[in-house]
């Protein structure tokens, strides 16, 4: 049989396929038949032609192909019996693009900041063929071609892509698919910066976190501490505290992995605790007083100091009002000195503080002693050297006063000389001193000042003794009066027995050592013949050595 059909046809158009022969047998069992077609939407007619104008049997085949007939064999076949013989048409369907999808590389795995994802625009079926791509990312174009390549992933990048693939005829769309960057990302509301009291919520999401196929798990950490951990996305602060400072970060979990966000730091604002006022007068000499106020605040606070209601320093500037007062300002605290202090320099000090949110004040008073001691050259001196200790403060009465000297509390002199003289100090003379002055206005004691008089030991005290009740046990001690503390070392021939520094255990379990300032006992049990013999005690510090020796018998 002979075919005659167009060369293509068009989807949703109606078309007829013509099947022929030029013969006619008349009585004969000869079939003419179309196979293959789909009788659902096809419709088959037939006709003879006997006649001058000519012979011939035809068979049409009138279909409405759709694009899954693209490609598809149809037969138009004549039989007779067993003999058979056909005609094949190849059906050329035009047709727009059909489905169309998009494909994602990587398929699986978390897609992370960075990385790069490549999508691909994939048509089932295109008669003719695709002419051209668009792409979408949540409705809004952002490219052409076959594949869009997305470099350098941002969280911006997360959205519903799809695309479009164009022919002569139309347009193939295709379903979305949703690229979900795995992002990690923290956030506060009101703000970073609250004041306290405030209700605070920290909250760490992914792009698309409420659609997310799976369950995620959030950890929080504090300044890098583990914090809580849990299903909970948020970090809710009822009224956010001062504590509650710090840099936070969280780390969210799927069933492909983790990604921690970059920390936030959440300062919390609030207004100056009471300050913490110190005043600090100078014993050695007694002619600076520091005034020191610190505070806790955020933001930091404004500091004054005052006396009696008088302003003397601030830390907004550090000028001082007269040559006898040093101001010094940090953060959240200033620091006064007053030179040459005296009696006019007592009183009443306060310390306000204040910022944005509020003030608070500290006061304290401060007694000052109209005399005060020096000691030179120094208040710790070597046994010999030439001391003197100087009476201050009240040169400026008409009346010349008298100097009382006091040392551990006990009476040594009183003259009308301001000053105390040593002209080669011993040890016997350290101690606490103080001065009184007295005077046709009163009197005043200065602060007591400590003398320190470094010396070499004296000659040590070593003694031994044999106690015979209840087994017998002997007892060799050494004691020494020096300052600084002396290494106190026993011998016994040129063996060490026991030493206070640097020497090990007693290698007999006999011998039992006692350390103490300046002083080391043995005590030696089940005393024996060979324990007898002359035991020497070293001593020694910085300022020299001396030695004692027992003989002891058993």
């Amino acid at each position: 049989p002979s075919v005659t059909s167009s060369e293509e046809q068009t989807e949703g158009q109606r078309s007829t396929l013509e099947c022929s022969t030029p013969y006619v047998c008349p009585g004969a069992d000869i079939v003419l038949r179309w196979e293959g077609y789909d009788p659902r939407v096809s419709e088959v007619s037939g006709r003879v032609q006997l006649d001058t104008s000519g012979v011939g049997r035809q068979v049409n085949l009138t279909s409405s192909f759709s694009w899954k007939d693209h490609s598809k064999k149809l037969l138009c076949e004549v039989s007779d019996g067993s003999q058979r013989a056909s005609t094949e048409v190849v059906l050329r369907v035009r047709h727009t693009p059909k489905d169309t999808q998009v494909s994602l590389s990587p398929s699986s795995g978390n897609i992370g900041v960075g990385d790069t994802v490549t999508l691909s625009c994939d048509v089932g079926s295109s008669h003719p063929p695709v002419s051209g791509y668009r792409w979408y990312k949540d409705e809004v174009a952002v490219g052409t071609g076959q594949v869009l390549a997305l470099r350098g992933v941002r969280r911006e990048d997360h959205g519903r892509y799809r695309c479009e693939a164009q022919n002569a005829l139309g347009t193939g769309v295709s379903p979305p698919v949703t690229v979900r960057v795995f992002s990690a990302e923290i956030s506060a509301s009101p703000a970073a910066e609250v004041r306290e009291g405030t209700a605070t919520t920290l909250s760490c999401d992914v792009p698309g976190r409420e659609g997310h196929p799976e369950e995620l798990s959030y950890t929080w950490y504090k300044n890098g501490a583990w914090l809580k951990d849990g299903p909970a996305h948020t970090l809710v602060f009822p009224a956010v505290a001062a504590g509650d400072a710090g840099y936070y970060s969280c780390q969210v979990t799927n069933s492909q992995g983790s990604d921690t966000a970059q920390a936030i730091s959440l300062s919390v604002t609030y207004p100056p605790r009471i300050p913490t006022l110190t005043l600090f007068q100078e014993t050695q000499g007694g002619r600076l007083v520091i005034v020191l106020c610190a505070v806790d605040s955020h933001p930091p606070a404004t500091l004054a100091i005052d006396r009696d209601g008088t302003v003397l320093a601030t830390s907004g500037a550090e000028v001082a009002l007269s040559q006898r007062l040093v101001v010094t300002a940090a953060r959240n605290s200033v620091r006064l000195e007053i030179r040459d202090a005296g009696p006019r320099d007592g009183g009443k000090y306060g310390c306000t503080a204040s910022n944005v949110h509020g003030n608070a004040s500290a006061t304290k008073v401060l007694v000052t002693r109209a005399a005060g001691l020096l000691i030179q050259p120094s208040a710790e001196v070597a046994e010999g050297t030439a001391v003197t200790l100087t009476c201050l403060g009240t040169g400026d009465t008409a009346e010349k006063p008298l100097y009382a000297w006091y040392r551990n509390g006990r009476r040594l002199q009183e003259s009308s000389f301001p000053t105390l003289e040593f002209p080669s100090v011993r040890g016997d003379d350290a101690g606490a001193f103080q001065c009184q002055v007295r005077s046709g206005n009163g009197s005043d004691v200065s602060e007591a000042v400590p003398l320190r008089v470094f010396y070499p030991p004296r000659q040590p005290v070593l003694s031994s003794f044999l106690q015979s009740r209840g087994g017998r046990l002997g007892i060799i001690q050494c004691s020494v009066e020096s300052d600084p503390e002396s290494s106190l070392t026993l011998w016994r021939g040129d063996d060490v027995v026991a030493c206070t520094q640097g020497c090990p255990q007693a290698a007999s379990p006999r011998v039992h050592v006692t350390r103490s300032y300046n002083s080391l006992k043995v005590e030696i049990r089940d005393v024996v013949v060979e324990d007898e013999g002359v035991y020497a005690c070293q001593a020694g510090n910085s300022q020299g050595s001396a030695s004692a020796a027992v003989d002891f018998k058993a």
